[in-house]
């Protein structure tokens, strides 16, 4: 199957090919939208309504890389003419990126589409070029299949063999993927133990590739007393629609809130009691992460000092209910068997860690790990800038996080141009992102070409720029048209 994929990227080399790809896949992916959806949710259990939402997001996804594959620029061309004024003197270099090959994704539990065989990743190799083998996620096998069937049948409808796509199933399958020599890269997303083997597997193979994994995030919000004063109801009720949005199994679900001691925080833990308290209870993704989350409860509640206004747990044989817990900040400053509170729990359920001081919340913050997102609620004095410790919380949440909110929760990825979905460690496992338009650029290598006739040059490099690409000579961007 790898050797199959790496014998056909040849027929990806035309862009004006891949982008027809990708606007075929996403319209045959809206075709067979009935059938996905009942499949998903037949094993997924997310619903009708956050699956039909998630299948649009996919197929504008896949949209939207066909438009940044027709424009080019991400091909980043450069074009340096020999300068013998320079010191030392410029040879004629032109530079641009190639695909890297094979990509092998392994799909995440709780996004059976749009984090899956037809997902981000999958969408934004096949732009850069690259064949794509898919190690399908166990919890939605019949839901991978019928994606693959889609976008295979995309592939033929515009002339590129079916190989370009393709799915293997089983953990056995997955393990050997990230060993294999014709693979050249892997995007995963999932948890840190597992996307941790990957990682050490893909870096210890004789060819060592680039991994970029998702792992996990606890995804911090710092609430200042003065927001809290200000609106602490409307906070409450944001961070419980934001924690149980999906049963709490958003990997930017916002699972740690460092909020003020006294009246002001009260009355937003009351907000919050009110929300959550009103949320049914759900069914997680599979029974193993069900487990895990009552467990991870239990462990939690047992510790000094931690209380659960509202206890989350085992709400049926099938179901969880959500909940919130509460401790004192300088619990988590001094360490020890606290730190569980500082670690990922999968499911409906945040940490809210009552503070006594702006260096109670430093001193914590400096103890967190990498995360996806870090939030900042503010007053509106605060926001103006007409208080200095605003601007102190964004520079100690920016080192943590590759996306920082200011009055928002962070649930809900938009696909855009500037997105950034990715952070600094256990996050990923790269600086890239794996949403927005710059996700291609992982499975891109710049080459450059020096002092070469120009019959030799790739029609990218030429001067007279017969593909009409975006591009920048001697440092400077070309006008075009």
């Amino acid at each position: 199957m790898v050797r199959a994929a790496h014998a056909a990227r040849g027929s990806l080399a035309d862009r004006a090919v891949r982008a027809a790809l990708l606007r075929t896949a996403a319209d045959l992916l809206d075709e067979a939208r009935d059938q996905l959806v009942e499949a998903a949710d037949a094993e997924t259990a997310l619903g009708p309504a956050r699956l039909t939402g998630e299948l649009a997001r996919t197929t504008y996804q896949l949209r939207s890389f066909a438009t940044i594959v027709d424009e080019g620029a991400f091909l980043d061309v450069r074009i340096d003419h020999a300068d013998a004024t320079q010191t030392p003197p410029w040879p004629d270099l032109r530079r641009y990126k190639l695909p890297l090959g094979v990509v092998a994704v392994y799909a995440a539990s709780n996004f059976p589409l749009a984090f899956s065989v037809p997902g981000g990743d999958t969408a934004s190799a096949l732009a850069a070029g690259c064949p794509v083998i898919v190690k399908a996620h166990p919890d939605h096998p019949a839901t991978s299949e019928v994606a693959a069937s889609a976008l295979r049948r995309a592939a033929e409808r515009v002339g590129v063999p079916a190989d370009v796509i393709a799915v293997v199933h089983g953990f056995d399958a997955g393990l050997e993927l990230v060993k294999h020599p014709l693979i050249a890269a892997a995007g995963f997303t999932g948890s840190v133990r597992g996307g941790r083997a990957l990682h050490d597997a893909a870096a210890s193979r004789p060819v060592p590739i680039p991994f970029h994994g998702e792992l996990g995030s606890l995804n911090p919000v710092v609430v200042t007393e003065a927001a809290a004063s200000e609106r602490g109801d409307q906070i409450g009720a944001g961070l419980a629609g934001s924690m149980t949005l999906g049963v709490g199994q958003f990997c930017t679900k916002p699972g740690f809130v460092l909020a003020p001691a006294g009246p002001a925080g009260d009355g937003l833990l009351k907000s919050l009691t009110d929300a959550v308290s009103n949320t049914d209870a759900g069914v997680l993704l599979d029974h193993r992460m069900r487990d895990n989350f009552v467990a991870g409860i239990k462990e939690r509640v047992e510790l000094a000092d931690v209380e659960a206004p509202v206890t989350p747990g085992s709400g049926g044989e099938h179901t969880v209910s959500a909940g919130f817990l509460t401790v004192p900040a300088r619990r988590l400053v001094e360490g020890g068997p606290h730190d569980v509170l500082l670690e990922e729990c999968f499911g409906p359920v945040t940490v809210v860690a009552r503070y006594e001081s702006d260096d109670e919340i430093s001193a914590v913050l400096g103890r967190l790990p990498g995360n996806l997102t870090a939030t900042v609620h503010l007053s509106a004095a605060e926001g103006e800038g007409t208080e200095g410790r605003a601007g102190e919380l964004i520079a100690e949440l920016t080192p943590l996080a590759g996306r920082v909110l200011v009055n928002g929760w962070p649930t809900g990825v938009a696909v855009a141009p500037a997105q950034h979905h990715g952070g600094p460690y256990p996050a990923t496992t790269s600086t890239s992102t794996s949403v927005g338009g710059t996700a291609v650029e992982r499975w891109l290598r710049p080459v450059a070409y020096q002092d070469t006739p120009a019959a030799l040059l790739p029609p990218e490099l030429r001067d007279e720029n017969p593909l009409e690409l975006p591009r920048r000579i001697n440092g400077v961007r070309e006008q075009r048209g």
